[in-house]
């Protein structure tokens, strides 16, 4: 995998809306934060387009990105937010461009879509991390900054990721890239041009948000037949916050427990990142990682994400 450039102290990073719109004033303070960060946003007037549940044409979002990427002043772009639409804007971007331009890309949710175009057809270490509207938004209390910064702005490993309310389903210990993202996003994209197809050995990551049992036991069958499933060497599992039945009879947790029971390797639930109740996790995507599964369940990032030349 090719590594992104370190961003440093001062950088200009754009932000871009490949996906939904979103309210002016969760721009406002995301990129008031941004800024908290020793960083310097910019952004073009099209981010506040609107064309039906997106924010402007895949034309208007691909090209803003396109532009992102071309300008030797911008060292990184980081998405708005997720909702829906990403997948429009994949066949317009060019994979050369990015790889070329080697800039760091953050997002999650529906933004799922562009980091498995970045790491797979690209070839370029993306990050599972905050969008500005939603989660820098709203300050610390909604991301990590610490594995924010540390995956970005410093070419060391992130190292041992330990938190609260990880447990583990499967014991045991395996290591290899890390990969994945938002399950929905991530089985939609099977059978097109952009799908997730992660090597062989490779430490899996899903999360997913509002999807009600039966729903998930569909989506992880369907990677599951497809073989990704079968790929992993290790399984690390979101939140999945409000994936319980109505009524309180079936759990997400429960459900996600029960169809990871056959899994070969260790399997954890509850890493916050993507959609999480509390401060959202950093994570980057394409690097070698290790997860510890049993005394104190783990992640262990063992490879720096960016690059300092």
């Amino acid at each position: 995998m090719i590594k992104p450039r370190i961003v440093r102290p001062g950088d200009r990073v754009a932000v871009v809306a490949p996906a939904s719109p979103f309210a002016p004033e969760e721009l406002d303070a995301g990129v008031a934060e941004v800024r908290c960060l020793g960083l310097e946003p910019v952004y073009e007037p099209s981010v506040f387009d609107r064309s039906g549940y997106e924010a402007g044409t895949a034309e208007t979002r691909a090209g803003a990105i396109a532009r992102a990427l071309a300008d030797p002043s911008i060292a990184a772009v980081l998405g708005v937010r997720g909702g829906y639409g990403s997948v429009h804007v994949l066949p317009l971007l060019d994979a050369g461009q990015v790889r070329r331009a080697r800039k760091a890309i953050v997002g999650y949710s529906d933004l799922t879509s562009l980091l498995t175009f970045v790491t797979g057809a690209c070839g370029l270490v993306a990050f599972h991390g905050p969008t500005v509207a939603g989660r820098l938004e709203r300050g610390r209390e909604a991301y990590d900054r610490a594995t924010l910064t540390g995956a970005l702005m410093r070419a060391e490993p992130l190292g041992e990721l330990v938190f609260p309310g990880v447990e583990t389903l499967r014991p045991g210990e395996a290591a290899g890239p890390l990969v994945g993202g938002n399950l929905t996003q991530i089985a939609a994209s099977l059978g097109t041009p952009y799908a997730f197809d992660p090597p062989a050995g490779c430490v899996l990551f899903l999360e997913d948000l509002n999807e009600r049992p039966y729903r998930l036991d569909r989506l992880w069958t369907q990677l599951r037949l497809a073989g990704i499933i079968g790929r992993a060497a290790a399984i690390v599992l979101g939140e999945f916050p409000g994936c319980d039945e109505p009524g309180g009879e079936l759990f997400g947790r429960d459900t996600m427990a029960a169809l990871a029971a056959d899994c070969a390797g260790p399997v954890l639930f509850g890493f916050p990142s993507g959609h999480t109740g509390g401060p959202a996790v950093t994570l980057p995507l394409g690097v070698r990682a290790r997860v510890v599964a049993g005394g104190q369940p783990a992640i262990v990032i063992e490879e720096s994400a960016v690059s300092e030349e």
